[in-house]
C-alpha cells in the first residue's frame, strides 16, 4: 500500500481539490506533489498543486499533524518551494540545514528551495505554514520599483523573532490570506489578490528585519553589494571558489567586497563562499549515495583528495565519516 504524506491546505479543505500530496519513499507515483527519497538521508518535496491552481497554500501545522504519522513529521525534508513557518503557540526546536533553531510564539522560519528542514519532535506547538513557488512572486520585469524589496528574500534570515505587536499583524495577514484563498471569485482574481497579499507580507517582514538590524535596507551601498554577491554565490559556488572571481564580476576590489560582507553579516566574503560549498556538500552527502569523487567534481574540485582535505578542514570529518555520522543521527530520530 502506498504511504503518502498529505499536507492539506485551505483550498483543499473547502473545495476538495487542491492539496499538496507528497509521495513518501517512492511508494506512490500518483501524488500531485512528490516527495522522493534520496539515496541516503531525506525526502525531496516538490510542489505541484492540482485542482484549483493557486501557487500558494496556507494552513495550520496542527492540520498537518492530525493527518500524518508522527514518524513522517520527524523526517528531514528538502523543499523545492518557499515556505514560511510562523509559530503562534508553544515551543519547539526545528532544524534548518543541519542547524537547530529554537522556536516559540513569534518565531518565523523562512525556508528557501533546496534547504533541509525538520519540524522537530515536540507536538505541543502550532502555527501557520505558507507555501509558495518562486514564480508566484512577480519578476523584476513585472515589479514596480516600490515592490522590488520583495525580490530580495535573501535579506531575510532563516529565523526571525517577532515582538507581540508584529506577531499579531503577521498572524492577521496570514489568516486573511487563508480566508481569501477560498473566496467566491474567479481563479484569476483570487490568484492576483493572494499574490499582492504575499508581496505585502514579505515587505512587512523585510521592514521588520531592517528595523531590528538598524539598517536602511536597499539604500545602503554595502547591503546592495552584498545582495548582488550572495546572488552570484548561489549561481556560481560550484565553479568560483575565490573572492577575486566575485569581485571581478561585481567590478569592485576584493577588499571592498569583504568589507560589504562584514558590514552586512559579520562574516567575510571568503567565509560566505566556503560555507555555501560546505553546505551543498553536506546536502548531497546526506541526500544521495553519490560517490565522493563525483561530489568533488560537482563542486568544482579537480581532485577528490583536495575536496576531502577541504571538507575535513571545515567540518572535522572526512566526507564519508560525515555521511555515516549524519545518517546515524537521522535514523536515531526516525527510530527513537
Amino acid at each position: 500500500m502506498a504511504s503518502a504524506l498529505v499536507i492539506m491546505g485551505a483550498t483543499q479543505a473547502c473545495r476538495g481539490s487542491n492539496a499538496l500530496q507528497y509521495d513518501t519513499y517512492r511508494t506512490s507515483q500518483q501524488a500531485r506533489g512528490k516527495m522522493s527519497r534520496g539515496g541516503a538521508g531525506f525526502d525531496q518535496i516538490d510542489y505541484s498543486p492540482g485542482g484549483r491552481e493557486l501557487d500558494v497554500e496556507i494552513f495550520h501545522f496542527s492540520d498537518l499533524r492530525r493527518r500524518v504519522p508522527s514518524e513522517e513529521i520527524l523526517a528531514l525534508y528538502r523543499y523545492s518551494f518557499h515556505s514560511l513557518i510562523l509559530v503562534t503557540e508553544g515551543e519547539v526546536t526545528q532544524v534548518v540545514d543541519f542547524q537547530p533553531v529554537a522556536c516559540c510564539a513569534g518565531s518565523l522560519i523562512v525556508l528557501r528551495p533546496g534547504q533541509l528542514h525538520s519540524f522537530g519532535d515536540d507536538a505541543s506547538w502550532d502555527g501557520w505554514m505558507v507555501l509558495f513557488r518562486a514564480e508566484f512572486l512577480p519578476s523584476e520585469t513585472q515589479t514596480t520599483s516600490d515592490l522590488l524589496p520583495v525580490l530580495g528574500l535573501d535579506r531575510l534570515p532563516d529565523h526571525l523573532s517577532l515582538a507581540a505587536p508584529d506577531l499579531r499583524a503577521v498572524n492577521e495577514a496570514i489568516a486573511r490570506m487563508q480566508e481569501d484563498a477560498v473566496g467566491e471569485a474567479s481563479i484569476k482574481d483570487i490568484h492576483a489578490l493572494l499574490r499582492h497579499q504575499l508581496c505585502a507580507l514579505l515587505l512587512r517582514l523585510v521592514i521588520l528585519q531592517d528595523r531590528r538590524t538598524h539598517t536602511d535596507g536597499e539604500h545602503r551601498p554595502s547591503v546592495q553589494r552584498y545582495a548582488r554577491f550572495r546572488k552570484l554565490v548561489e549561481q556560481n559556488y560550484s565553479q568560483w571558489h575565490q573572492v577575486s572571481a566575485y569581485a571581478h564580476a561585481l567590478s569592485c576590489t576584493e577588499k571592498s567586497l569583504t568589507r560589504a560582507s562584514l558590514e552586512t553579516t559579520g562574516q567575510g566574503a571568503k567565509s560566505v563562499i566556503t560555507d555555501r560549498i560546505v553546505l551543498e556538500a553536506k546536502r548531497v552527502l546526506v541526500h544521495t549515495d553519490r560517490p565522493v569523487y563525483l561530489v568533488a567534481q560537482d563542486l568544482g574540485f579537480a581532485e577528490a583528495t583536495n575536496f576531502t582535505k577541504f571538507f575535513k578542514r571545515e567540518t572535522g570529518l572526512s566526507p564519508n565519516e560525515y555521511r555515516e555520522s549524519a545518517n546515524k543521527d537521522l535514523n536515531a530520530v526516525r527510530n527513537p
